[in-house]
């Protein structure tokens, strides 16, 4: 076992792409914090606000942003697509271009738009070959942005952000990723892929807590997303209270109106150290190796793996049926057995993290082919 995940014996993870476990130094920092809180209360503030700078620096690298500036903490990933599609200005014309297959919060904040302003959403079936043709091949000259989830939450699909990203730019549309299936997980690069917007939480491959998540803007669009929410902390002169004057902040924080989660602050902080140590190459090629048995274990236990296998296309998610499988009563089996998994895509996700052992993926398939 990995010396920062000591879950229990009976117990096997393979649900990261729902809830992932803290290591032990995040669950150090949150009892170090709360026990500051308990005992001298706020007087250490200020240092509190070097670890939420410290938090702004670290995410910036992970996702390879120009500027800590860029960052934006937010309550979770919703928040942050919900501030794009109700910070743009839209025309009846417009439309938004989005998988047939996403996750619920990446569907809805855009059909919220069709009746507020009129604008059309298309959802593009991603079970086709070229997944990203079919999406581009979906966009016409009022084609305002595309919202896509760099890895498919059910079948674990892994788009080519590049890609998708460069024919934005040449179109003039706006592109949204979605990354919380990917981040942390696999390498992210905004400047590379050409995101526009990027969100994540950061309670799934992250392996922090709920209730914080990343929101990563282009600085050349901040100011084009008009602002819902208002508050002390998004103005620029954030501190001077007595000022009745006040222009929005500069920089992302313009988009965190009232006091910062602290507790995730200080949660997400320790987690994210962990990467840093590690290395998000190191992170994802121990990932990589996972899988791929994973599938190799499946397969010999007669399981259909609906998940792409192609490197390429596949990132920490495995989904698999056989004939005669319901998803759910397998899925309460195998939770009964302590194998906690997701019923998803027709079949049960399992999703392994880069410190999951073999030998729990070879138990997990076990359990899973008792059932």
């Amino acid at each position: 076992m990995h010396p920062e995940f000591p879950l229990k014996d009976d117990l096997l993870h393979m649900n990261h792409a729902a809830v992932g476990p803290w290591p032990e130094r995040t669950h150090r920092a949150v009892a170090a914090f709360a026990r500051e809180n308990s005992h001298v209360g706020s007087r250490h503030y200020p240092r509190w606000l070097e670890v939420e700078q410290r938090v702004r620096r670290r995410l910036a690298g992970l996702i390879h942003a120009p500027s800590p500036d860029d960052i934006a903490l937010l309550k979770n990933t919703s928040e942050g697509l919900s501030l794009v599609a109700h910070g743009l200005d839209w025309a009846p014309r417009d439309n938004v271009v989005c998988p047939l297959q996403e996750f619920p919060s990446n569907r809805i904040v855009w059909q919220s738009l069709e009746q507020a302003f009129g604008v059309k959403v298309r959802l593009v079936d991603l079970e086709t070959p070229d997944p990203e043709a079919a999406l581009l091949g979906a966009m016409d000259r009022n084609t305002r942005l595309l919202s896509v989830s760099a890895v498919q939450y059910a079948t674990g699909l892994r788009l080519n952000l590049e890609r998708l990203g460069r024919a934005c730019r040449q179109r003039g549309v706006l592109f949204c990723v979605d990354a919380i299936q990917q981040l942390g997980a696999l390498p992210v690069d905004v400047q590379a892929c050409g995101a526009d917007f990027l969100v994540a939480d950061a309670h799934k491959w992250l392996l922090g807590p709920e209730g914080i998540a990343v929101f990563y803007c282009r600085a050349e669009l901040r100011d084009r997303l008009r602002l819902h929410q208002f508050g002390w902390h998004m103005v620029e002169d954030v501190g001077d209270f007595d000022r009745l004057d006040w222009t929005p902040a500069a920089s992302a924080r313009r988009f965190e109106a009232g006091s910062p989660n602290m507790l995730g602050i200080h949660a997400l902080d320790a987690s994210l150290s962990l990467f840093e140590e590690t290395g998000m190459h190191f992170v994802a090629d121990a990932l990589s190796r996972n899988v791929e048995y994973l599938i190799d274990l499946l397969r010999s236990a007669r399981f259909t793996v609906l998940s792409p296998t192609d490197p390429e296309r596949r990132a920490g998610i495995v989904t698999f049926t056989r004939p005669g499988m319901d998803a759910q009563t397998t899925w309460k089996r195998l939770m009964d057995a302590g194998v906690l998994c997701a019923p998803r895509g027709g079949g049960i996700r399992f999703s392994p993290h880069f410190y999951t052992p073999a030998s729990h993926l070879e138990r997990a398939v076990e359990q899973a082919a008792e059932t």
